[in-house]
């Protein structure tokens, strides 16, 4: 605390004008002080408030990528069910097909083993006959052979 020299009717008065002038100054200083303190806040709350609408936004962000990932997996997922069951219908298709086509193959087998069959009995009674043939053309061939000698 500052302590004045008494003069006649009281204090001196350059002394006290002399402090009230410093005292106006620091007041002056420190307004000013809490002038940029006040500025200072002020934009500290508005970088805030940028700040929040930015991590709302992130968040929103977030949020939106997180349904994305899980919408791409799930749709991976049916995709995966889709084509597995494509290819087992493809599977099974294949399966009835080769087993027509065996079927098939087999009756075509059995068809050519019966013609073979009936071949190979066509032949044995063609030489049958041939043999009958060939023997009475023989027959008559000795015949004329007796024929002439006599």
């Amino acid at each position: 605390m500052e302590k004045f020299n008494r003069t006649l009717h009281g204090y001196s008065p350059k002394e006290v004008n002399a402090f009230l002038d410093e005292v106006i100054v620091q007041v002056d200083k420190m307004v000013k002080e809490l002038k940029m303190k006040d500025e200072e806040v002020f934009n500290l709350k508005q970088e805030n408030k940028i700040l929040i609408d930015q991590i709302n936004r992130y968040k929103t962000m977030e949020a939106t990528m997180n349904k994305t990932i899980v919408a791409a997996q799930d749709s991976g997922e049916q995709i995966r069910r889709l084509a597995k069951q494509e290819g087992d219908m493809i599977i099974e298709e294949a399966r009835k097909n080769a087993n027509h086509i065996v079927s098939d193959a087999l009756i075509r087998s059995e068809k050519l083993e019966y013609e073979a069959s009936r071949l190979r009995k066509n032949i044995s009674v063609f030489k049958r006959r041939l043999r009958s043939i060939i023997e009475s053309q023989l027959e008559v061939v000795d015949e004329i052979e007796v024929l002439d000698l006599d």
